[in-house]
């Protein structure tokens, strides 16, 4: 499955939820050494989704509040 794919099918609220679970096992040591490198690969991907779905939200607001001042 291609990472876009995988993008695609988490929502937003997954992926902040998640990152907020590594930031809290984090933040209270709950993890490993061995499990670190693991977590903050999978929070920069979280992140990255969570910004993309953030861009594309933007640019379809910015697009229907375009639309409607053409309209007017």
């Amino acid at each position: 499955m291609s990472e876009e794919k995988i993008r695609e099918e988490i929502s937003y609220t997954d992926a902040h939820n998640e990152l907020q679970e590594i930031v809290n096992e984090m933040e209270n040591s709950d993890i490993s050494i061995d499990e670190l490198d693991a977590k903050i690969l999978r929070a920069s991907e979280l992140l990255k989704i969570c910004k993309d779905k953030l861009y594309k939200t933007e640019k379809n607001v910015q697009d229907i509040l375009e639309e409607i001042k053409n309209q007017g």
